[in-house]
Protein backbone atom coordinates (compact mmCIF):
# COMPACT_ATOMS: atom_id res chain seq x y z
CA UNK A 1 0.00 0.00 0.00
CA UNK A 2 1.25 3.46 -0.73
CA UNK A 3 1.80 5.81 2.01
CA UNK A 4 -0.83 8.40 1.92
CA UNK A 5 1.43 12.36 1.77
CA UNK A 6 -0.05 15.32 3.16
CA UNK A 7 0.37 18.93 2.70
CA UNK A 8 0.17 20.83 5.99
CA UNK A 9 0.65 24.85 5.33
CA UNK A 10 1.10 26.75 8.68
CA UNK A 11 2.85 22.84 10.01
CA UNK A 12 6.24 24.98 12.21
CA UNK A 13 3.11 27.36 13.86
CA UNK A 14 0.73 26.07 16.56
CA UNK A 15 -2.17 24.28 14.97
CA UNK A 16 -0.26 23.43 12.18
CA UNK A 17 2.36 21.56 14.12
CA UNK A 18 0.27 19.29 15.91
CA UNK A 19 -1.81 18.58 12.91
CA UNK A 20 1.71 17.30 11.49
CA UNK A 21 2.52 15.17 14.72
CA UNK A 22 -0.89 13.68 14.73
CA UNK A 23 -0.58 12.47 10.97
CA UNK A 24 3.33 11.43 11.14
CA UNK A 25 1.75 9.08 13.99
CA UNK A 26 -0.87 7.77 11.26
CA UNK A 27 2.15 6.84 8.72
CA UNK A 28 1.35 9.75 6.15
CA UNK A 29 4.72 11.24 4.80
CA UNK A 30 4.05 14.92 5.67
CA UNK A 31 5.45 17.92 3.98
CA UNK A 32 5.35 21.46 6.19
CA UNK A 33 4.80 25.04 3.70
CA UNK A 34 5.92 27.17 6.50
CA UNK A 35 7.43 31.06 6.30
CA UNK A 36 8.70 31.14 10.24
CA UNK A 37 6.68 34.66 10.31
CA UNK A 38 4.95 33.06 13.84
CA UNK A 39 6.50 29.52 13.65
CA UNK A 40 9.42 28.24 14.68
CA UNK A 41 11.91 25.72 12.92
CA UNK A 42 12.26 23.38 16.16
CA UNK A 43 8.66 22.78 16.11
CA UNK A 44 8.70 20.94 12.87
CA UNK A 45 7.99 17.78 14.14
CA UNK A 46 10.91 15.38 13.44
CA UNK A 47 10.27 12.83 10.49
CA UNK A 48 8.54 15.98 8.60
CA UNK A 49 9.88 17.21 5.20
CA UNK A 50 10.00 21.15 5.71
CA UNK A 51 10.02 23.75 3.04
CA UNK A 52 10.66 27.24 3.91
CA UNK A 53 8.04 29.12 2.16
CA UNK A 54 5.13 31.42 1.63
CA UNK A 55 1.70 29.97 0.24
CA UNK A 56 1.42 34.07 -1.37
CA UNK A 57 4.52 32.64 -3.58
CA UNK A 58 2.28 30.53 -6.72
CA UNK A 59 5.49 29.34 -8.38
CA UNK A 60 6.60 27.54 -4.96
CA UNK A 61 3.17 26.14 -4.00
CA UNK A 62 2.68 24.30 -7.79
CA UNK A 63 6.17 23.11 -7.51
CA UNK A 64 5.45 21.22 -4.50
CA UNK A 65 2.29 19.70 -5.56
CA UNK A 66 4.76 18.65 -8.87
CA UNK A 67 6.95 17.14 -6.69
CA UNK A 68 4.79 15.27 -3.97
CA UNK A 69 1.29 14.44 -5.64
CA UNK A 70 -0.03 15.39 -2.43
CA UNK A 71 -3.07 12.88 -1.49
CA UNK A 72 -4.18 15.47 1.09
CA UNK A 73 -4.11 19.07 1.68
CA UNK A 74 -4.19 20.44 5.33
CA UNK A 75 -4.60 24.01 4.83
CA UNK A 76 -3.75 25.83 8.96
CA UNK A 77 -1.48 28.63 7.46
CA UNK A 78 -3.49 32.06 8.19
CA UNK A 79 -2.57 35.43 9.89
CA UNK A 80 -5.40 35.30 12.16
CA UNK A 81 -5.30 38.47 14.49
CA UNK A 82 -9.29 39.07 14.12
CA UNK A 83 -8.80 42.72 15.79
CA UNK A 84 -5.75 43.65 13.74
CA UNK A 85 -7.42 42.86 10.60
CA UNK A 86 -9.18 46.29 10.36
CA UNK A 87 -5.90 48.20 10.19
CA UNK A 88 -3.85 45.51 8.01
CA UNK A 89 -6.77 44.62 5.07
CA UNK A 90 -4.04 44.28 2.42
CA UNK A 91 -1.55 42.25 4.37
CA UNK A 92 -4.74 40.46 5.61
CA UNK A 93 -6.51 39.42 1.99
CA UNK A 94 -3.49 38.63 0.72
CA UNK A 95 -2.11 36.13 2.88
CA UNK A 96 -5.35 34.75 4.00
CA UNK A 97 -7.15 34.65 0.78
CA UNK A 98 -4.44 35.17 -2.21
CA UNK A 99 -2.62 32.74 -0.52
CA UNK A 100 -5.90 30.04 0.13
CA UNK A 101 -6.35 30.65 -3.24
CA UNK A 102 -3.00 29.53 -4.92
CA UNK A 103 -3.05 26.16 -2.65
CA UNK A 104 -6.20 25.56 -4.34
CA UNK A 105 -5.05 26.12 -7.73
CA UNK A 106 -2.70 23.99 -7.41
CA UNK A 107 -4.73 21.04 -5.78
CA UNK A 108 -7.22 21.30 -9.24
CA UNK A 109 -3.96 21.43 -11.06
CA UNK A 110 -2.73 18.34 -9.45
CA UNK A 111 -5.50 16.76 -9.85
CA UNK A 112 -4.07 14.02 -6.73
CA UNK A 113 -5.86 15.46 -4.12
CA UNK A 114 -8.22 13.04 -2.23
CA UNK A 115 -9.57 15.76 0.46
CA UNK A 116 -8.30 19.76 0.67
CA UNK A 117 -9.14 20.07 4.96
CA UNK A 118 -9.54 24.02 5.42
CA UNK A 119 -9.60 25.66 8.85
CA UNK A 120 -11.69 28.67 9.01
CA UNK A 121 -12.87 30.88 11.97
CA UNK A 122 -16.16 31.65 13.63
CA UNK A 123 -15.22 34.50 12.88
CA UNK A 124 -17.49 34.03 9.94
CA UNK A 125 -20.69 34.29 12.33
CA UNK A 126 -19.63 37.52 13.13
CA UNK A 127 -21.91 38.89 16.15
CA UNK A 128 -25.09 35.84 15.75
CA UNK A 129 -26.71 34.50 18.62
CA UNK A 130 -24.55 32.28 20.67
CA UNK A 131 -24.07 29.53 20.52
CA UNK A 132 -23.31 29.50 17.09
CA UNK A 133 -24.52 26.30 14.40
CA UNK A 134 -23.19 25.49 11.31
CA UNK A 135 -26.44 26.49 9.55
CA UNK A 136 -26.62 29.73 10.95
CA UNK A 137 -25.75 32.41 8.21
CA UNK A 138 -22.42 34.02 8.30
CA UNK A 139 -22.21 37.55 9.09
CA UNK A 140 -18.32 38.00 9.41
CA UNK A 141 -17.51 41.71 11.60
CA UNK A 142 -14.03 41.94 10.48
CA UNK A 143 -11.79 41.05 7.84
CA UNK A 144 -10.56 38.08 9.22
CA UNK A 145 -13.60 36.51 9.24
CA UNK A 146 -14.44 37.77 5.87
CA UNK A 147 -11.56 36.06 4.40
CA UNK A 148 -12.79 33.15 5.76
CA UNK A 149 -15.37 33.10 4.86
CA UNK A 150 -14.62 33.76 1.70
CA UNK A 151 -12.48 30.52 1.18
CA UNK A 152 -15.35 28.46 2.73
CA UNK A 153 -17.32 29.78 -0.30
CA UNK A 154 -14.83 28.93 -2.65
CA UNK A 155 -14.45 25.67 -1.55
CA UNK A 156 -17.83 25.11 -2.24
CA UNK A 157 -17.82 26.42 -5.99
CA UNK A 158 -14.95 24.57 -6.91
CA UNK A 159 -15.94 21.38 -5.62
CA UNK A 160 -18.68 22.23 -8.12
CA UNK A 161 -16.35 22.72 -11.15
CA UNK A 162 -13.67 20.67 -10.63
CA UNK A 163 -15.23 17.99 -8.10
CA UNK A 164 -12.09 18.67 -5.21
CA UNK A 165 -13.36 17.32 -1.71
CA UNK A 166 -13.11 19.72 1.09
CA UNK A 167 -13.61 19.59 4.74
CA UNK A 168 -14.22 23.11 6.61
CA UNK A 169 -13.35 23.67 10.29
CA UNK A 170 -14.12 26.32 12.19
CA UNK A 171 -11.99 26.49 15.56
CA UNK A 172 -12.23 28.95 18.25
CA UNK A 173 -9.99 30.27 21.06
CA UNK A 174 -7.89 27.38 20.74
CA UNK A 175 -4.50 26.90 23.21
CA UNK A 176 -1.75 25.28 24.70
CA UNK A 177 1.90 23.71 23.30
CA UNK A 178 3.61 25.82 20.66
CA UNK A 179 1.18 28.54 20.89
CA UNK A 180 3.62 32.01 19.61
CA UNK A 181 2.85 33.39 23.10
CA UNK A 182 4.99 36.73 21.87
CA UNK A 183 2.33 37.40 19.60
CA UNK A 184 0.85 40.80 21.26
CA UNK A 185 -2.41 40.74 18.61
CA UNK A 186 -4.04 37.77 18.83
CA UNK A 187 -4.20 34.64 21.25
CA UNK A 188 -5.39 35.74 24.97
CA UNK A 189 -3.76 32.58 26.85
CA UNK A 190 -0.53 33.08 25.28
CA UNK A 191 -0.30 37.12 25.83
CA UNK A 192 -1.19 36.61 29.80
CA UNK A 193 1.09 33.72 29.97
CA UNK A 194 3.92 35.81 28.61
CA UNK A 195 2.83 39.03 30.61
CA UNK A 196 3.31 36.87 33.22
CA UNK A 197 6.76 35.41 32.56
CA UNK A 198 7.57 38.82 32.14
CA UNK A 199 6.14 40.19 35.69
CA UNK A 200 3.78 42.44 33.90
CA UNK A 201 0.03 43.07 34.57
CA UNK A 202 -2.43 41.37 32.41
CA UNK A 203 -4.14 44.02 29.75
CA UNK A 204 -7.60 43.49 28.95
CA UNK A 205 -9.50 45.59 26.45
CA UNK A 206 -12.83 46.74 27.88
CA UNK A 207 -14.56 45.52 30.80
CA UNK A 208 -13.67 41.73 30.46
CA UNK A 209 -17.61 40.32 30.67
CA UNK A 210 -16.94 39.54 26.98
CA UNK A 211 -17.64 35.64 26.88
CA UNK A 212 -15.39 33.02 25.06
CA UNK A 213 -15.31 29.27 25.26
CA UNK A 214 -11.62 28.24 24.92
CA UNK A 215 -10.04 25.06 23.40
CA UNK A 216 -7.04 22.88 24.54
CA UNK A 217 -5.24 21.76 21.09
CA UNK A 218 -5.46 18.37 22.43
CA UNK A 219 -9.20 18.53 20.96
CA UNK A 220 -8.50 19.98 18.55
CA UNK A 221 -5.75 18.54 16.29
CA UNK A 222 -6.22 15.08 16.26
CA UNK A 223 -9.97 15.63 14.95
CA UNK A 224 -8.89 17.90 11.89
CA UNK A 225 -5.75 15.31 11.05
CA UNK A 226 -8.25 12.17 11.15
CA UNK A 227 -11.05 13.69 9.51
CA UNK A 228 -10.27 12.70 6.08
CA UNK A 229 -10.92 9.45 7.04
CA UNK A 230 -14.63 10.12 7.75
CA UNK A 231 -16.88 10.16 4.86
CA UNK A 232 -19.39 11.63 5.58
CA UNK A 233 -17.02 14.18 6.57
CA UNK A 234 -16.66 15.25 3.66
CA UNK A 235 -18.04 18.84 1.77
CA UNK A 236 -19.19 19.77 5.24
CA UNK A 237 -18.38 21.99 7.82
CA UNK A 238 -17.93 21.80 11.67
CA UNK A 239 -17.35 23.77 14.31
CA UNK A 240 -14.61 22.43 16.71
CA UNK A 241 -13.21 23.46 20.23
CA UNK A 242 -14.55 24.08 24.10
CA UNK A 243 -18.03 23.73 25.31
CA UNK A 244 -17.46 25.99 28.29
CA UNK A 245 -18.33 29.44 28.64
CA UNK A 246 -16.07 31.81 30.17
CA UNK A 247 -15.25 35.90 30.84
CA UNK A 248 -12.30 37.29 29.99
CA UNK A 249 -11.95 38.02 33.44
CA UNK A 250 -12.66 34.38 34.85
CA UNK A 251 -9.51 33.54 32.25
CA UNK A 252 -7.38 36.08 33.52
CA UNK A 253 -7.94 34.71 37.03
CA UNK A 254 -7.36 31.02 36.11
CA UNK A 255 -4.71 31.80 33.99
CA UNK A 256 -2.74 33.77 37.09
CA UNK A 257 -3.41 30.42 39.17
CA UNK A 258 -1.83 28.53 36.42
CA UNK A 259 1.17 30.26 36.22
CA UNK A 260 1.42 30.64 39.94
CA UNK A 261 1.31 34.39 40.24
CA UNK A 262 -1.20 36.81 41.86
CA UNK A 263 -3.91 38.23 39.27
CA UNK A 264 -2.92 41.35 38.08
CA UNK A 265 -4.80 43.22 35.29
CA UNK A 266 -4.99 46.60 33.29
CA UNK A 267 -7.66 47.49 31.65
CA UNK A 268 -7.81 48.96 28.08
CA UNK A 269 -10.06 51.19 26.33
CA UNK A 270 -12.65 48.44 24.64
CA UNK A 271 -11.77 47.87 21.26
CA UNK A 272 -14.44 46.93 18.53
CA UNK A 273 -15.31 43.23 18.93
CA UNK A 274 -17.75 40.45 18.76
CA UNK A 275 -18.85 40.52 22.67
CA UNK A 276 -20.25 36.73 23.15
CA UNK A 277 -18.49 34.62 20.48
CA UNK A 278 -19.07 30.12 21.29
CA UNK A 279 -20.04 28.00 19.11
CA UNK A 280 -21.84 24.38 19.51
CA UNK A 281 -20.57 20.86 18.72
CA UNK A 282 -23.15 19.03 17.99
CA UNK A 283 -22.51 18.41 14.32
CA UNK A 284 -18.71 17.18 15.07
CA UNK A 285 -19.68 15.32 17.94
CA UNK A 286 -22.33 13.16 15.59
CA UNK A 287 -19.93 12.60 12.51
CA UNK A 288 -16.26 12.20 14.36
CA UNK A 289 -18.33 9.98 16.95
CA UNK A 290 -16.50 12.30 19.67
CA UNK A 291 -17.63 11.10 22.88
CA UNK A 292 -15.59 12.43 25.50
CA UNK A 293 -15.35 15.33 27.59
CA UNK A 294 -13.00 18.29 26.05
CA UNK A 295 -10.21 18.87 28.40
CA UNK A 296 -11.17 21.31 31.46
CA UNK A 297 -9.59 24.85 30.88
CA UNK A 298 -7.97 24.80 34.15
CA UNK A 299 -6.65 21.13 33.29
CA UNK A 300 -5.38 22.75 29.91
CA UNK A 301 -3.81 25.71 31.31
CA UNK A 302 -1.75 23.77 33.59
CA UNK A 303 -0.29 21.75 30.89
CA UNK A 304 -0.05 24.85 28.99
CA UNK A 305 1.49 26.99 31.76
CA UNK A 306 4.48 24.16 31.87
CA UNK A 307 5.41 24.06 28.53
CA UNK A 308 5.40 27.97 28.16
CA UNK A 309 7.54 28.15 31.24
CA UNK A 310 10.19 25.70 29.65
CA UNK A 311 10.12 27.98 26.81
CA UNK A 312 10.77 31.31 29.07
CA UNK A 313 9.39 34.63 28.19
CA UNK A 314 9.14 36.53 24.57
CA UNK A 315 9.12 39.93 24.05
CA UNK A 316 6.05 40.92 22.34
CA UNK A 317 5.99 41.00 18.56
CA UNK A 318 5.56 44.75 16.72
CA UNK A 319 3.41 44.31 13.37
CA UNK A 320 5.42 47.65 12.04
CA UNK A 321 3.39 47.42 8.48
CA UNK A 322 0.16 48.55 9.23
CA UNK A 323 -2.10 50.25 6.71
CA UNK A 324 -4.35 52.52 8.33
CA UNK A 325 -3.39 54.23 12.02
CA UNK A 326 -6.99 55.41 12.26
CA UNK A 327 -8.60 54.39 15.53
CA UNK A 328 -6.00 51.80 16.03
CA UNK A 329 -5.99 50.52 19.83
CA UNK A 330 -3.37 52.46 21.68
CA UNK A 331 -1.44 50.31 23.08
CA UNK A 332 -0.81 48.79 19.88
CA UNK A 333 -0.51 52.63 18.18
CA UNK A 334 2.30 53.61 21.05
CA UNK A 335 4.53 50.70 19.94
CA UNK A 336 4.72 51.44 16.16
CA UNK A 337 7.74 53.22 14.54
CA UNK A 338 6.74 57.20 14.15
Amino acid sequence: MTTPTALVTGGAGFIGSNVARELLCDGYEVVVLDDLSGGKLRYVPAGAHFQHGDICDAALVGSLFERFGFDYVFHLAAYAAEGLSHFIKRFNYTNNVIGSVNLLNAAVNADTVRCFVFTSSIAVYGSGLPPMTEDLRPAPEDPYGIAKHSIEQELRITREMFGLPYIIFRPHNVYGEYQNIADRYRNVIGIFMNQALRGEPFTIFGDGEQTRAFSYIGDVAPVIARSVRVLEAYNETFNIGGDRVYTVNTLAEQTAAAMGVPLSVEYLPARHEVHSAYAAHDKARKVFQLTGEPVPLPDGLRRMAEWVRGEGPAEPSVFEAVEVRRNLPPSWLAVLPR
